[in-house]
């Protein structure tokens, strides 16, 4: 069930901030005992800082991946209240270092938590697959009577009626939620701010964005204040955050995970499938979300899902393994750290016996032009109308993505079904493409830069290129950004369009040193388990990510 929409405002938007920040350090205040906060006075580099600020016990948890604190859990080794108890107190850490939470859950989370460890100890087994595993939830994934605002400061009286789909399957499977994460104003930025909560930093750099739409869930979980969380994408907003912030990421395949029940959908937005996935620590935390949910069989109760059973994956053994490579789309190329990365691994690739093929790009900047004409068959007056019944202003990138964009028209009846058209027939032709190619998977950029400076990450041509196919596509931390190796630009200097030379501009060996570099592996629709299992080959043949390389 949709959250129900309640009346404009009717104090100012600030006043309205202002109550969302107190809310949420209220429920910080809840923990207890109190633990010692970060500093007000931060450097630009925060993700060591952790270390500094909680106590042995905790980072040991905290530093656990998802699989190794289920099988702690299992065996109570560990019991779910200690667990939760130390990703809590992560979690306001992380929120006072990048500003990534909209609010903590400690007394639900510890109650449950406290549930789980009761039913461990009278069943001798725990509940369910993910039996106190603690998770974080974007904040436009509604819960019960919790406010639901998708970024807007005019949705800030919408509370759902009850728990959102994939939350009620994560629940039965044992998941503990403990605090819900930042998203931008109009969910449709590669950054994460909005005028209710403000700006979420990158914890590798402050200057940098972590990310957008799910950049809340980015930061918390490279500080280790969550393990997984349930991000959404519609044009990178899972896999920007995950290589924005050195850590995994998926955007499955549309119709394999449940949707009901999230607070944001736009006018027309079935022209373009938003997906619910995975961000996490780990690669088989992404593998562990995707086999729980699915293995509930979601679509017996939400129609639309497929009803397709998660299936098991082995890379290739009478042949070599077959791996295209995009280096670019032809319109932007990456910045240096991104080609360099895409030369390491594809060297490391073939040094192992995988055999790797050039990719050629088809028609990206036609893929945009659908995609844009798409976004917003309404001419973005839903958007626009949310934005003004609170008077907030327009953040820069829901103004470049909304009013500077010249595709945002509102369509004719005639118009949409020409832009459909032209959907489904890019879709064929990306399709023969791909065959000519026979490879099993691509890889290829998560986008044009490392982790942008903020307001700045205005080309998604290298994510949202496979939600107009609807491909599943997994990022993956492969290095970090080195400005002694790559100061300079390598081959061909001349820009390939005015987007490129444009995108030339914005490097910064200085400012992006030592931040992450994702690369992301894409498959065909529905070949989501076959990408993480090809990712799964791949780490283990070449030990990534490489963090000195």
């Amino acid at each position: 069930m949709p959250p129900s929409r309640q009346k404009r405002p009717t104090q100012p938007w600030q006043e309205v901030a202002k109550a969302a920040q107190e809310h949420r350090d209220g429920t910080i205040a809840q923990l207890s005992p109190l633990i010692a906060r970060a500093p007000t006075n931060l450097p630009p580099r925060v993700i060591g800082i952790p270390e500094q600020l909680s106590d042995e016990r905790a980072l040991s948890i905290t530093s656990l991946l998802p699989e190794e604190l289920i099988a702690s859990l299992a065996t109570s080794r560990l019991s779910a209240v200690e667990v939760m108890c130390a990703f809590l107190q992560q979690a306001v850490i992380a929120q006072d270092l990048t500003n990534c939470i909209t609010e903590l859950l400690p007394r639900r989370a510890l109650q449950r938590a406290t549930e789980l460890d009761e039913y461990m100890q009278e069943h001798k087994r725990p509940i369910g697959p993910l039996h106190g595993l603690p998770m974080s939830v974007k904040e436009h994934v509604g819960f019960e009577g919790l406010r639901c605002t998708t970024g807007y400061v005019s949705h800030w009286d919408v509370i759902p009626k009850e728990d959102a789909h994939i939350l009620q399957v994560l629940h039965e499977a044992g998941a503990v939620f403990h605090c819900r994460t930042t998203v931008p104003q109009t969910m449709m930025h590669l950054e994460t701010d909005s005028n209710l909560y403000g700006v979420t930093t990158n914890p590798y750099n402050r200057n940098l964005t972590s990310g957008g739409s799910s950049g809340g869930e980015g930061a918390l979980i490279a500080l280790r204040g969550s393990c997984l969380g349930v991000g959404s994408d519609v044009g990178g907003s899972i896999r920007s955050p995950a290589a924005n912030c050195g850590i995994y990421g998926l955007k499955p395949t549309a119709f394999r995970i449940p949707t009901d029940g999230w607070g944001y959908m736009m006018a027309g937005a079935d022209t373009v499938e938003s997906v619910l996935g995975p961000l996490s620590t780990s690669l088989e935390g992404l593998k562990m979300f995707m086999k729980t949910v699915i293995d509930a069989e979601p679509w017996l109760s939400e129609p639309a899902l497929i009803p397709m059973p998660w299936r098991a994956y082995s890379v290739p053994q009478d042949r070599p393994l077959r791996i295209g490579v995009l280096w670019h789309d032809e319109i932007v190329r990456p910045h240096p750290p991104i080609a360099r990365a895409l030369r390491i691994l594809t060297q490391h690739l073939e040094a192992n016996g995988v055999e790797v093929v050039e990719f050629a790009p088809y028609l990206h900047d036609e893929a945009w032009a659908i995609l844009a004409s798409l976004y917003y068959t309404d001419g973005g007056e839903a958007d626009s109308e949310d934005i003004a019944k609170s008077g907030e202003p327009w953040r820069p990138l829901s103004k470049w993505i909304i009013k500077e964009n010249s595709c945002v028209k509102k369509l004719s009846v005639g118009e949409l079904a020409y832009w459909n058209e032209e959907r489904e027939a890019y879709r064929k032709e990306y399709a023969l493409h791909w065959n000519k190619y026979n490879i099993d998977a691509l890889l290829c950029p998560v986008g044009p830069s490392v982790a942008p400076k903020h307001n700045t990450a205005k080309y998604w041509n290298y994510t949202s290129q496979w939600n107009l196919l609807d491909y599943p596509g997994v990022v993956f931390p492969v290095c970090k950004a080195d400005k002694a190796i790559d100061a300079q630009w390598q081959g061909n200097s001349k820009p390939l369009s005015g987007k490129d030379e444009e995108n030339r501009k914005l490097w910064d060996p200085e400012e992006f040193h030592g931040v992450p570099v994702g690369l992301q592996l894409v498959g065909r629709r529905f070949e989501d388990e076959k990408i993480l299992g090809i990712l799964e080959h791949i780490k283990q043949k070449v030990k990534l990510p490489f963090l000195d390389s």
